[in-house]
Formats: C-alpha cells, sequence, structure tokens
C-alpha cells in the first residue's frame, strides 16, 4: 500500500495551522549577535536614587542599595565614650549641612571601629538627620571621584565609609591623599570621607621610620602625608582584662544571659586577643549554647 503525502503548504490545512507558532529564523547575522550580547552581558541595573535609602554601596559607576544598616545602638559599644561622643557630634555637624572634618579611626583590630561608624550613622538618622552612608571599597579608590560627581548634584549630606584599609607603600596612598586636600579637584560640600584602618598612618611602620632613605625626613613626611590630611583622627587601643569583662557583661545582659568570667578570660586567652569583638564572639557562642537566637 502506497500512502502519499502533500508537499504543497497551501493545500495542508494541518501544516498551515502551525506556522503561527513556528519561530521564524533571525535572517540578520547583527540581530542574532546583539541577541547573544544581551544574554552575556545584560544591561545593569538603573542606579539607586540617593535620596531614598539609609544607605549604598559604591559598585564603581553606580550606587546600589544598602537595604539595611548592620549597626547595634551605640549605648552597646562600651568602653569608648569618648571617640562615640566625638565622632557622632561631627557626623550630626554633616548631618545638619554644618562644616565637618574627615575622619581617620584608626586603631587595635576589634576594638569598634567599624561598629562606631554604623552605630553613629544609624543613630544620626534615627534622630530625623538626612546622613546618608555610602560604602567604598579599598580598591575602588581611584572611581571616588566619579562617585563625587554623581553626588555633588544632591541636596544630601553622605559620609562615604571606607573600612579596614591600609597601603603596602606610601606612593599607594597618593590618589586618596589628592582627594582628601591638595588635588585639583575638589570634593563636594556634602560629602566626607570616613576611614578605618588598623596602622594610625595607614602605611607599614617602617616606611614611616626608614633610617636608609637618603633624607630619613622625606620618607617619614610622606608616609605620614595621609593621615595629617584626615581633620579628625580618634585611636583606638587595645583593652585590659577588666574593660574586656565589663564588654561581655554588657552584650550578656542586653541578650538576657548568664556567664561566667573565667570562661570569658579562658575564650579570649586561646584566642590570643581581648577586644570588643572577641567579647562579643563569645556572647554570641553563650547564646546559641543556651539554645538562643542573637541579632
Amino acid at each position: 500500500m502506497r500512502v502519499r503525502f502533500s508537499t504543497s503548504l497551501e493545500t495542508n490545512g494541518f501544516l498551515m495551522a502551525g506556522l503561527d507558532h513556528i519561530p521564524q529564523p533571525m535572517t540578520d547575522p547583527l540581530d542574532r549577535i546583539a541577541a547573544a550580547l544581551e544574554r552575556l552581558s545584560p544591561l545593569p541595573p538603573a542606579p539607586a536614587d540617593p535620596h531614598a535609602h539609609p544607605g549604598y554601596l559604591w559598585q564603581g559607576d553606580a550606587l546600589t542599595v544598602l537595604t539595611r544598616i548592620a549597626a547595634r545602638p551605640l549605648s552597646a559599644l562600651i568602653g569608648i565614650d569618648a571617640q562615640k561622643s566625638v565622632f557622632v557630634a561631627n557626623l550630626q555637624r554633616l548631618s545638619d549641612g554644618h562644616a565637618a572634618q574627615d575622619v581617620l579611626l584608626w586603631g587595635a583590630r576589634g576594638t569598634g571601629k567599624s561598629a562606631l561608624v554604623a552605630a553613629g550613622v544609624a543613630h544620626v538618622q534615627a534622630s530625623g538627620g538626612a546622613l546618608g552612608l555610602i560604602e567604598v571599597a579599598g580598591d575602588r579608590l581611584s572611581t571616588l571621584p566619579r562617585l563625587f560627581d554623581t553626588i555633588a548634584a544632591t541636596d544630601r549630606p553622605f559620609a562615604i565609609f571606607i573600612d579596614d584599609l591600609g597601603f603596602d607603600a606610601p606612593g599607594d596612598a597618593r590618589v586618596l591623599r589628592s582627594l582628601l586636600e591638595g588635588g585639583a579637584q575638589a570634593r563636594p560640600g556634602n560629602a566626607r570621607l570616613i576611614v578605618t584602618a588598623n596602622r594610625r598612618h595607614l602605611v607599614p611602620r617602617d616606611f614611616a621610620d626608614d633610617t636608609h632613605a637618603v633624607n630619613p625626613r622625606d620618607a617619614q613626611d610622606d608616609a605620614l602625608a595621609l593621615a595629617d590630611r584626615f581633620g579628625l583622627s580618634l585611636g583606638f587601643h587595645a583593652i585590659d582584662q577588666d574593660q574586656y569583662l565589663r564588654i561581655v557583661r554588657g552584650y550578656a545582659e542586653a541578650h538576657g544571659l548568664d556567664f561566667d568570667s573565667a570562661e570569658a578570660i579562658n575564650w579570649a586567652t586561646r584566642r590570643g586577643n581581648r577586644s570588643g569583638r572577641i567579647a562579643w564572639h563569645y556572647v554570641v557562642d553563650l547564646a546559641g549554647r543556651a539554645g538562643k537566637a542573637i541579632g
């Protein structure tokens, strides 16, 4: 038995009915290339509104929203009352549109430098201040002029936060030095830099104390030139055992936890450091063992 198939589209209703649903191939090679590139590299999201959110991340070319600032209450930061008072007052002046300083927070690790930045900004915002926070990674310093251009046209004040900054050599810091003072491009009046660092001068001590240079004084001046450009420099120092236990007690009481002083001391001893960060880690462990959640 021979079966005859129709090859005519005009007389084959089934084939004709399906033609409307068959995707038509792209005939233009440029269209195919454009579609492929769009799939590989989608268009970036629209820049965030600089007036609408408490905090932002600067990606080097646009602001993205930092939906929540991870901040503890200022009262939870124990043992740094003098630093808190001066730092928050400076933030408040910036928020109010008054003259304010660029700030360097330097000192021992885990002593509350970064925590104070977040807590201070959140405190000013909770008090009705217009201040916004913009966090910038240390490897994006060269893009700061672009950020300044982005926020210069707004009427909102911003704290530009650069966390845990450090340089291997004085020459690496020259970009930031010129942006703080001395460069041709002026910063907008609504922006101030807030920098945290473990080293007071942001460069290794051996550069600041270089006695092998042809002129040691020149080497020292170059190493110290960046730190000198911050109008406000606040030091955070290592704490003793009593201070460490006061911090542990403050965190524990705030979360309804009991603790043993000897155990808390042993926790810090095994980590080779006493600091607010170590105290917080101990209290988190304490809460976990007690079957409690902790923020």
